[in-house]
């Protein structure tokens, strides 16, 4: 688990530095001064294979890990509710930090809240959390194609949560400036996502957890060899039915064809398939890579330090806080930038491990659900949430 958890680690960083990098991506246009075709099939790539697939993983770790922490607190005899609140108070705190400070893009927040959702389905059963995701992912694809069948009658909802180009472009120049304009400027973006964060992707995570939380309630990671037809057939189904959706949903966000409110119907169905083939992949291939399993396992057991130090890493990079280079990175450059920044925590988590528990953050979120000093030293802590 924590080397799947490091293998989306480094998905999201691959498709968030690109909203890192550029007022125009978060405003879901392309880059007026990179337009080659190396940066236009890079943009494709990243789009069709990464974006929407690894937060999803992510939030399916999540979900999984809950159901670790409830089997923990029950044998040691201690109150689930009160200690979880806790932790999830934490990530809010986080979350709310990383939001203005690095990236409006945070997911800290939705976790907090999807969270408590948890809290209320824990003793929900395995075949009900399958039942209730679908049904959640199958309602906002609808809503999709409800804005869709709205734009088709004239009325266009795309403007109302993402900039136009004159206010993207005002976006870069406010990123190159001094702190007071980029904490401004994330409070800006904030107001506009905060409808589709609250009424799409909220629900979407929610839907991933829930799976994992079955995945976790049925005990099925710990013993895989076991499930080897259930993998394979998820091979099957996402490698068959989500590059197809993902073509669609690539197609209309950078050509507006079909609309992008369809692209993103089709999307929310298609995309956990995909992130579910990634993983049956990962999940079979992973005991004959072992020492890729140990690269990856290090910045997993991490995840939620180096997470938050990506976003820092790309603020000095892009950002006023330090070389304000927005809107001059090239997409391949991106991406080299993301695998060597990737390539760094692999390194550094390997050695803060050696000689630390947990990872900085993580020991302050630990420290914030027990309320006690966690051992800074000691035996290897895996699938934390």
């Amino acid at each position: 688990m924590d080397a799947l958890r490091g293998f989306s680690l480094l998905g999201i960083l691959v498709v968030n530095i690109a909203f890192l990098a550029s007022g125009y991506r978060m405003a879901g246009m392309a880059e007026p001064a990179f337009d080659s075709p190396l940066d236009w099939g890079v943009r494709w790539v990243v789009t069709l294979f990464a974006e929407n697939k690894f937060y999803l993983l992510f939030s399916f770790l999540f979900g999984y890990s809950f159901t670790l922490m409830v089997e923990s607190a029950r044998r040691q005899g201690r109150p689930f509710v009160p200690m979880f609140l806790r932790r999830l108070a934490g990530l809010l705190l986080l979350g709310l930090a990383h939001a203005v400070l690095l990236f409006p893009g945070d997911i800290l927040t939705t976790y907090a809240a999807v969270g408590v959702a948890l809290l209320i389905f824990r003793a929900i059963r395995p075949k009900t959390a399958v039942m209730l995701a679908v049904a959640l992912t199958l309602l906002l694809a609808l809503g999709f194609v409800l804005l869709a069948v709205l734009a088709m009658a004239g009325l266009d909802t795309s403007h109302t949560v993402a900039d136009g180009s004159a206010e993207a472009a005002a976006s870069n120049s406010a990123l190159g400036g001094d702190i007071f304009q980029i904490v401004s400027e994330h409070l800006r973006k904030l107001s506009l996502i905060i409808v589709l964060r609250v009424l799409f992707q909220g629900p979407a995570v929610l839907a991933a957890c829930l799976i994992g939380l079955a995945v976790g309630k049925l005990g099925a990671m710990r013993d895989l060899t076991s499930y080897t037809v259930v993998l394979r057939r998820l091979q099957q189904v996402g490698f068959t039915a989500g590059p197809a959706g993902a073509l669609v949903y690539t197609m209309s966000a950078w050509n507006g064809v079909p609309h992008k409110f369809w692209g993103e119907a089709v999307d929310l169905v298609t995309a956990p398939l995909l992130a579910a083939a990634y993983a049956a992949t990962f999940l079979r291939v992973l005991p004959h890579l072992p020492r890729l399993g140990r690269a990856l396992a290090a910045p997993g057991r991490m995840a939620l330090s180096n997470y938050l130090a990506q976003s820092l890493i790309c603020a000095l990079i892009f950002t006023g806080y330090g070389l304000a280079l927005v809107d001059r990175v090239s997409p391949p450059l991106e991406v080299l930038i993301a695998l060597g920044i990737f390539a760094f925590q692999v390194f550094y988590s390997r050695w803060w491990l050696r000689r630390h528990r947990y990872g900085p953050v993580e020991w302050l979120l630990r420290f914030l659900t027990y309320w006690r000093k966690p051992a800074r030293r000691g035996g290897r802590h895996t699938a934390s949430a």
